[in-house]
């Protein structure tokens, strides 16, 4: 009868600890207290969270979507017919109807106008990213602006551009995770070259948590640049103005802002952009007419719809489609600036909590990658524990340790390598040797360009997070031993 009592006694004093620990927290920052509608929300719609004792931080990775969400779109799937809507039927003029709708609502929440800006339906944000790199009209002369800060979708750009013969550069980042602005304001000043011309980059690094100054946007469009914004970091816990800022295209997941759909996306595009992309195909559902022999030693044979159907390949997910209307529904009720409110206050506890933690010899438990305060950041956070003596611990190791406890964080490089070789401090005379040859395995490369770590623990706020989540997370940073 002991052990039972002695591991209730170990819950009373954690539960204790976590109560005093949150008293101090609302004293440092009241703001807080004014969010309680979350916690609300999170017993309503995410019990589930806690019911299961589970410790989600990984709204960069996906976001989580509410009870009410599912019920609404399965209560509509089943009293309603809907089929293909590439038809006027009745259940494809239905399909069609809602598909509408959730493109209308997709405008209005980014506030863009529908007289300059189109909702492309895609199926997450690599594949609207995909449209402009394949569609967008490089040649020689053409110039392709990436920041080293940037996803592996936007990265790719490079390699179609490259292989029409535009000038590919990288901006690249400080010590601080943050852009070298006077490497992008000459690069931008040398001008958009002498053929069409691009800019990529995004407005929070899915690594670091940095935001990236909107203001390059007009500046670099002032230069003939188009621009490409990768917004599906900053969309969760942001609000993303297109009557403010005006880029050229614009990527979203949807799963990453509400959780429910996934496998639904879009690119968000200004018209005038559009009308300068060349399709190198077509499909079905982007073509008005197509003809076979009317192609036999003729060439074109076909006649796109305008957009955005000309971008949209085969046939859309329609049945997601409702569910996208749905979460932005659900976000809008929360609203986008309350949650960000809110994972700011905890982003910023949680950094400060996480530098302090010492070894009882005095030296840090954590290096943290990137700001280490909130000044123009999000609330997603890299970094790795420390021994004692100041070496990184392998973070899969702890990354097993925190999901044997229910904590949901991420490990790796979270696809954004040039973030990672800046705060690994790989050596870009390595790496660039280790391309020459083949290694056997990804693990073999990255042991040839680096003695550290070759990536780091992700954690990041979102929707429901709440003071228990950060406040679990320190305590297991704090007990962590090898």
């Amino acid at each position: 009868m002991d052990q039972p009592q002695t591991e209730l006694s170990e819950t009373h004093l954690a539960t204790a600890s976590m109560s005093e620990a949150f008293a101090r927290f609302l004293l440092s920052r009241p703001g807080y207290a004014e969010t309680e509608a979350i916690d609300v929300l999170r017993q309503r719609d995410y019990r589930r969270l806690d019911d299961l004792g589970h410790t989600y931080l990984d709204y960069t990775g996906g976001s989580l979507y509410g009870e009410s969400q599912v019920r609404e779109h399965m209560d509509l799937l089943l009293h309603g017919v809907y089929g293909n809507p590439h038809s006027s039927n009745p259940s494809s003029s239905a399909a069609t109807h809602l598909a509408e709708i959730a493109r209308q609502d997709v405008l209005r929440h980014f506030r863009a106008s529908p007289d300059e800006y189109a909702v492309i339906f895609t199926q997450n944000a690599s594949a609207a990213l995909k449209i402009v790199a394949e569609s967008y009209p490089y040649e020689h002369g053409s110039r392709l602006l990436l920041t080293a800060d940037n996803h592996n979708s936007v990265n790719g750009l490079r390699e179609f551009a490259a292989a029409k013969g535009a000038d590919v550069r990288y901006i690249p980042l400080r010590a601080d995770m943050r852009l070298d602005e006077d490497t992008l304001a000459a690069e931008l000043a040398r001008g958009a070259g002498s053929g069409p011309s691009l800019f990529a980059y995004p407005a929070q690094s899915n690594f670091s948590g940095v935001q990236h100054d909107l203001g390059w946007i007009a500046r670099a469009q002032a230069q003939g640049f188009d621009v490409l914004l990768d917004a599906a970091a900053f969309a969760p816990t942001n609000e993303l103005r297109l009557d403010l800022v005006h880029p050229d295209f614009v990527d979203i997941s949807f799963y990453k802002m509400f959780g429910y759909p996934t496998g639904v996306g879009c690119l968000l595009a200004r018209y005038d952009a559009l009308r300068r992309l060349v399709r190198p195909w077509y499909a079905g559902g982007t073509v008005a007419f197509a003809s076979v022999m009317a192609f036999q030693g003729r060439g074109t044979a076909h006649r796109l719809f305008d957009a955005p159907f000309s971008f949209e390949d085969g046939t859309v997910d329609y049945l997601a489609l409702p569910a996208v209307s749905i979460g932005l529904r659900h976000l809008e009720g929360i609203g986008v600036d309350l949650i960000h409110r809110r994972v700011m206050l905890l982003a910023g506890w949680l950094l400060a909590e996480l530098k302090e933690l010492r070894h009882p010899g005095g030296s840090p438990r954590c290096e943290i990658y990137g700001p280490a305060d909130c000044t123009a950041r999000g609330a997603t956070i890299v970094f790795n524990l420390l021994g004692p003596d100041g070496t990184p611990i392998d973070y899969g190791l702890v990354q097993q340790a925190a999901d044997a406890q229910g904590i949901s964080m991420r490990s790796g490089c979270h696809c954004n390598p040039g973030a990672r070789e800046i705060a690994m401090h790989m050596s870009p005379r390595l790496l660039a040797e280790s391309f020459t040859h083949q290694a056997a395995s990804s693990a073999e490369f990255l042991r040839s360009v680096s003695d550290r770590l070759d990536g780091g623990l992700r954690v990041s706020l979102g929707i429901v997070s709440n003071f228990a989540d950060v406040y679990r997370l320190t305590e297991f940073v704090r007990r962590f031993t090898m």
